[in-house]
């Protein structure tokens, strides 16, 4: 006869099957660490493919084993800060790769049986559908049912309802931008007819109601036509806000007479060539200063282009050189990365102090953990809701392009973050499209390679202050960007 305590040995038993069978029902495939492989090193190794696989939306492709991942990365840090042992540590972190992996694995096998619902997912979401609240919240919980059915190889569940999924994102599209864009584009015109705008801007009024009534035509009658809809639909909101600002540019010049308006132009080209050091040319005609402008730009451009080529020439050179000596000093392997590592921290410590002095007290936070550079920028701000880039930011910006430029080669990771306010999709979706205009940005202006800076969102998942006070919320919108030098990583490995 079984005693009770067989029955909690036999329910102990059979609670951890069930949590084998969630976990996609295979045994987690561990490799060991190497105890002379350093713990810092790792975990930022680690942390950084998290980072690469969120933006490649592993958490939402394969949320269960990307959350056990963050989890085991989560725990060998506090476990280094708090001096764990070695092993412990190090069992962590390869739990955190290995779980990586299997989310990866699971991520492709999302993308393959579920790509027309991933599909409709994106461009729902680049429509503004995250905007719509609870009717958005309901098809993305539909959808995680989806991958996480993938995670624990029930395809045949996800294969069956992926069609429906599909079909809710695109309802949600089409209401987005029906409501979203085109709504926005209803209420300027609106505005513009109450304002009697198109008396003062009549040529932009019209081409602003005539993108609209092309926008609403098309997507009633194309509404499988995704790509394009948006694209309608954008373009009518730049003609109804051209219009509006154009109409307010004409109220400035309607009383004033014509050598006024022309010293307006004139000084507003002349404010461009004094800042970009072009010469003096306004004894010439606007299109001359115009050309003026353009050819330095273009030799600016080059000059930078040039520069990083060249400063990219040096590295290698000093590189090739360095190996050279050690050979011939006959160093060992070890000796050699040694010397390297101090020097490396040596340098990096010089590097840091000279950052931290770009930057005024009320425009950044200069950091530095385990051989990166962190920099918290605390004037970057955006309007409410959206990702454009202020002019008012590219100061900030400039600083920030002069920070990365300060290190020979480097790898950088831009984080958006929001405050609480709406719901997580929402957040998450405008923290990613806010780190996103940054890499926009650094890469329009030569700062970067594309390939060498990642993006991503966190929402509002990583606070630094209670989202309770007005205070609270404005430091938790923000943009953090993690700067890992080349020589600083080669040290290490």
């Amino acid at each position: 006869m079984l005693l009770r305590k067989d029955f909690l040995s036999i329910g102990v038993l059979f609670a951890a099957v069930l949590i084998m069978v969630s976990c996609g029902g295979s045994k987690l495939k561990v490799a060991p660490i190497s105890k002379s492989e350093n713990p810092s090193d790792l975990i930022r190794r680690l942390e950084k493919d998290i980072t690469n696989a969120r933006r490649d939306q592993v958490n939402v492709l394969a949320p269960a084993w990307f959350s056990k991942a963050e989890s085991s990365l989560k725990t060998a840090k506090e476990g280094l800060a708090q001096g764990d042992k070695l092993a412990v540590i190090l069992d962590d972190i390869a739990n955190g790769r290995a779980q990586l992996l299997t989310a990866r694995d699971k991520s492709q096998v999302s993308r393959s049986a579920l790509a027309s619902a991933i599909k409709s997912r994106d461009l729902a979401r680049a429509a503004g559908a995250t905007t719509l609240g609870q009717d958005y919240v309901r098809v993305e919980k539909k959808f995680l049912d989806l991958t996480r059915a993938v995670e624990k190889d029930n395809l045949q569940y996800a294969k069956k309802h992926r069609g429906q999924v599909s079909e809710e994102y695109r309802k949600l599209e089409l209401r987005a931008i029906k409501e979203k864009t085109l709504g926005k584009v209803r209420k300027l015109l609106n505005q513009a007819k109450s304002q009697k705008t198109y008396k003062i801007a009549p040529r932009t009024h019209a081409q602003a109601k005539k993108t609209l009534r092309e926008a609403d035509e098309f997507i009633t009658k194309n509404p499988y036509k995704k790509e394009e809809m948006l694209k309608k639909a954008n373009l009518a909101l730049f003609q109804a806000r051209r219009h509006l600002e154009v109409a307010r540019q004409s109220n400035k010049v309607e009383d004033m007479k014509p050598e006024p308006i022309v010293l307006l132009i004139e000084n507003k080209l002349h404010d461009i060539a004094v800042k970009l050091a072009a010469p003096d040319m306004r004894d010439h005609s606007f299109g001359t200063q115009v050309e003026n402008i353009l050819g330095t730009i273009t030799a600016l451009q080059y000059e930078r282009s040039a520069v990083i080529d060249k400063s990219k020439d040096q590295q290698a050179l000093l590189d090739q050189l360095q190996k050279r000596i050690a050979v011939l000093e006959g160093k060992t392997l070890e000796e050699q990365s040694a010397k390297e590592r101090l020097l490396a921290e040596k340098r990096f410590n010089q590097l840091f102090e000279k950052v931290r002095t770009y930057f005024e007290p009320g425009e950044a936070e200069v950091y530095k953990r385990e051989g990166q550079l962190d920099l918290r920028l605390k004037a970057m701000e955006f309007p409410v809701g959206q990702s454009v880039i202020l002019p008012k930011n590219y100061s900030l910006l400039s600083k920030v392009q002069r920070a990365i430029r300060t290190f020979d080669d480097v790898d950088v990771i831009i984080e958006g973050h929001t405050d609480s306010t709406g719901s997580e999709e929402l957040n998450e979706h405008l923290s990613e499209k806010r780190a996103d205009a940054v890499r926009q940005y650094l890469v329009a202006n030569q700062t970067l390679p594309y390939d060498k800076i990642i993006a991503v969102g966190y929402g509002s998942s990583r606070p630094l202050a209670p989202n309770k006070t007005e205070k609270g919320r404005a430091i938790n919108r923000r943009i953090d960007l993690i700067l890992t030098p080349h020589f600083q990583r080669g040290a290490a490995q």
